[in-house]
């Protein structure tokens, strides 16, 4: 008994700070997003995705937040593994989540909407090979975020558990009404972070 609660404060001292990188992910992503919104010109919230403000002369600080955001997030998914040694797909689905953000670090999004400056006003209709990747992996992230989620919700109280199989209703959702406006999807990525952030904090506590 004493060897196994040995383990188990081990495993959760060595959790807490890569808990903590997980739960700096999202709100990095989302605050440089925001400031970029706000003083791009160009930028609306109502017609432009965040991840097109990796594009322009400034587009370098919004890359850089895909990649750092990307390298918490996998930081949060080995926190989870030795937060919940009994659980094994959560942290690979955050994982992957993770990895999404590293990839379209390096892929960006096709310019549209007006944005950057000069470029088309309506939206985007064709991809490029760049913009296909970046949306493919834009794709199969949130998807395994919300996977993630679900399984998450076998490990936590009754209360977290509820929130987290909601949440992930409401980001799928998000997500399909993109078609329709991109803020839906804006939101509901912020939504998902969000709780992603609040759950690793709850592990580390």
């Amino acid at each position: 008994m004493t060897n196994t609660l040995t383990a188990q404060t081990a495993h959760a001292t060595a959790a807490r700070p890569l808990l903590t990188a997980g739960a700096l992910g999202g709100p990095l992503f989302l605050a440089v997003g925001v400031v970029g919104g706000l003083t791009r010109e160009g930028f609306d919230f109502t017609r432009n995705a965040l991840s097109q403000l990796a594009l322009g002369e400034l587009g370098w600080i919004q890359r850089t937040a895909f990649l750092l955001t990307g390298a918490l997030l996998v930081a949060g998914a080995v926190g989870v593994r030795r937060a919940l040694p009994g659980s094994v797909w959560a942290p690979r689905l955050i994982g992957v989540f993770g990895a999404s953000f590293v990839l379209d670090g390096f892929f960006a999004a096709d310019p549209g909407a007006g944005f950057p400056v000069g470029a088309p006003e309506g939206r985007v209709t064709e991809l490029s090979g760049h913009g296909t990747v970046h949306l493919a992996g834009g794709t199969v992230g949130f998807l395994a975020l919300c996977a993630a989620f679900l399984v998450l919700a076998r490990h936590l109280d009754r209360p977290w558990a509820l929130a987290s199989r909601v949440v992930a209703a409401v980001v799928l959702a998000g997500f399909a009404a993109s078609g329709a406006t991109v803020l839906s999807f804006t939101l509901a990525a912020a939504l998902g972070l969000g709780w992603l952030s609040a759950v690793a904090v709850r592990l580390h506590a």
